[in-house]
């Protein structure tokens, strides 16, 4: 085989590698950072087929792997304080609460304060994706995609908004903090009403709160431009409390091991493979502009290969 054939058949299988992958939906992957259990929900949007899960347990160093169908949208949030019953599997959580009264949402939408992760996965096409603060915040939450192509940021909250949330903002004891919507109702905090429009609905003192702490999160309703986020081809990785040093501490080590889509993951608190957690705090307060190098790893290959058909050619 001739230098020409062989790397434009590389290319070739690469080239539908990539597609075949965008194709067949998006890997979630959920991690658990926090010193405390998460009771992960997951929502999937009207048209799109549930995932295998709708709830579940996630202790602390926990992981748990979906895996989505092309054309799927839906979002996940992280329940916390959640009691249920070994015997009957009832109960409920206290922010974030599905109100399904198990842990299976069934269907069931978080009920705010929630910090909400939100998909539209493609086929063969972009993913949107982004961190949305609109119905409150109850949890630090980090969204990163992995191995995708194009811009490929992550986006998120690392900031712990439950410390800094304004009294009258604040749900329950401080456990969570609400939107200005949900703390007051009106149509300019809602975007309802005659405040329905992106030139009539502006930003208010409290969701510029939220977006000075998370820059890079939806702050209200029609926060879009700097907020939504794409990917094409791409699996995600949601980890609740990113930041560690701001969390409490777990009571020990602890290592658990939890189901996934594809057999059995040991939760130990390790990130997977390709995650790079020495620059979120930058990207999260707005100190960079660091994207994924989404097809280093395509032109890496193919300049390799062809460097050493033309060596193998210089020296026969």
């Amino acid at each position: 085989m001739d230098l020409f054939s062989s790397t434009s058949a590389l290319y070739i299988a690469l080239t539908l590698l990539t597609i075949s992958k965008g194709i067949s939906g998006a890997t979630f992957t959920l991690i658990n950072r926090c010193g405390y259990t998460v009771w992960p929900g997951i929502l999937s949007n009207a048209g799109s087929s549930p995932l295998e899960t709708t709830g579940f347990q996630l202790p602390p160093g926990g992981s748990r792997s979906f895996q989505s169908p092309p054309n799927w949208s839906g979002r996940f949030w992280g329940r916390t304080g959640c009691t249920f019953d070994p015997a009957t599997g009832q109960g409920s959580c206290l922010t974030a609460d599905c109100a399904s009264n198990q842990i299976e949402c069934n269907g069931r939408n978080a009920k705010p304060p929630a910090t909400l992760a939100e998909f539209t996965i493609g086929s063969g096409t972009q993913d949107f994706y982004d961190v949305s603060l609109v119905d409150g915040y109850n949890l630090p939450m980090v969204v990163e995609p992995n191995r995708g192509s194009g811009n490929c940021l992550s986006t998120g909250c690392i900031t712990d908004l439950n410390q800094q949330c304004p009294a009258e903002l604040k749900d329950g004891s401080g456990q969570a903090c609400k939107s200005a919507c949900e703390a007051f109702g009106t149509p300019e905090y809602c975007c309802s009403g005659a405040f329905a429009t992106p030139d009539t609905c502006k930003p208010s003192v409290y969701s510029q709160m939220f977006k000075a702490a998370c820059p890079r999160s939806y702050s209200y309703a029609y926060d879009d431009a700097t907020s939504t986020f794409t990917c094409t081809g791409a699996d995600y990785v949601i980890t609740f409390c990113p930041s560690v040093a701001s969390q409490k501490s777990a009571t020990g080590s602890q290592t658990t091991t939890t189901s996934t889509a594809t057999g059995s993951d040991t939760g130990s608190g390790n990130e997977p493979s390709g995650i790079n957690s020495s620059w979120w705090t930058d990207i999260f307060t707005g100190g960079s502009s660091r994207a994924v190098p989404s097809s280093a790893w395509l032109l890496a290959l193919i300049g390799s290969t062809i460097s050493c058909q033309l060596l193998s050619f210089l020296y026969l």
